[in-house]
């Protein structure tokens, strides 16, 4: 029998680079999005968070509902909402996305950007412990040493400033057990942000008429560029959200880990070189515990990724 020399196909080859390329496209302006999203929160500091919270849940609901039509997926959403288990799931991400967002937008609105940041730092050693306590993943040796210094960073930041950092474990740990549930759920990405949007609905308007009925609304009473901004809320929301869901498709889940630091370190740096927040030596000290408990992360997954591979 002659032997036969693989062969390898030059356009599948091709296809699969341009995906990838595309997969760090999407996941690096996701990214950058989410790093300077602050200034657009910044420009609207002057608006009540309830009031940008109800507006962002508005514009997001009828972006994705026409997305839906777009992709013709209501018939998917539709369906998800008939399943009991499904829809108490999604009533707890629901609770826990609105949390991390208003938790965000409060944290501009009182310089506390920083202290955000912190909170997205350590969200990816979050989900490692999240992972542990409750779906069984077995941790290596060097995650169990990452935690050990994030949290020991995060004890000496509560040391130092005699307060805990709340603001930033608030955010890590609502987005931690945000993606906890989103994982266990059964329903796709852009399905199930339109469903958690839309529970989300009724109390916005009710906020939004409260606030008008009791003259404290912005939107349409001061000035253009603040109505203008408002109504931009919605696609501030979705769009990243939808180009994060395309570099999930793409990427494989080491890359878009590493991928993921942009974000709080873009946020870090505009906090204290463009909005002047402070930076004590102890938010130095820490911060640089945070870092090194990332590294020590980042190297342990890309090493156990290429044993695997």
């Amino acid at each position: 029998m002659a032997n036969e020399t693989p062969t390898f196909d030059n356009s599948e080859i091709t296809t699969r680079r341009r995906e990838s390329a595309a997969g760090v496209a999407y996941g690096l302006a996701c990214y950058l999005w989410w790093g300077f999203v602050a200034f657009y929160f910044k420009a609207i500091a002057h608006v009540p968070p309830l009031e940008v919270l109800a507006l962002r849940v508005v514009g997001a609901v009828i972006l994705l509902a026409l997305l839906l039509r777009l992709y013709g997926r209501w018939g998917v959403a539709i369906s998800a909402l008939r399943h009991r288990i499904t829809v108490i799931t999604l009533i707890g991400t629901t609770l826990l996305i609105a949390c991390n967002w208003l938790t965000f937008i409060w944290s501009i609105v009182e310089n506390q950007l920083l202290q955000a940041s912190l909170g997205y730092f350590i969200n990816p050693l979050v989900n490692v412990v999240l992972g542990f306590l409750f779906l069984g993943e077995r941790l290596r040796r060097w995650q169990i040493i990452s935690v050990g210094i994030a949290a020991c960073s995060v004890g000496y930041l509560t040391f130092g400033l005699g307060e805990l950092p709340g603001l930033a474990l608030i955010l890590a740990f609502s987005f931690g057990f945000y993606g906890l549930l989103r994982k266990i759920v059964r329903v796709d990405s852009i399905v199930g942000l339109t469903v958690e949007t839309t529970f989300l609905l009724p109390f916005a308007i009710a906020y939004l008429v409260y606030a008008f009925s009791t003259d404290r609304l912005v939107f349409g009473m001061q000035s253009r560029t603040t109505d203008v901004l408002l109504s931009l809320a919605g696609v501030v929301t979705a769009v990243p959200l939808m180009w994060f869901i395309n570099a999930a498709k793409r990427l494989r889940l080491a890359t878009l880990g590493f991928l993921q630091y942009i974000a709080p370190s873009l946020q870090f740096m505009l906090a204290v070189l463009v909005f002047g927040e402070e930076f004590l030596s102890v938010h130095m000290i820490s911060f640089a515990g945070i870092w090194t408990a990332l590294a020590v992360y980042s190297i342990d997954s890309a090493v156990h990724a290429r044993k695997v591979a």
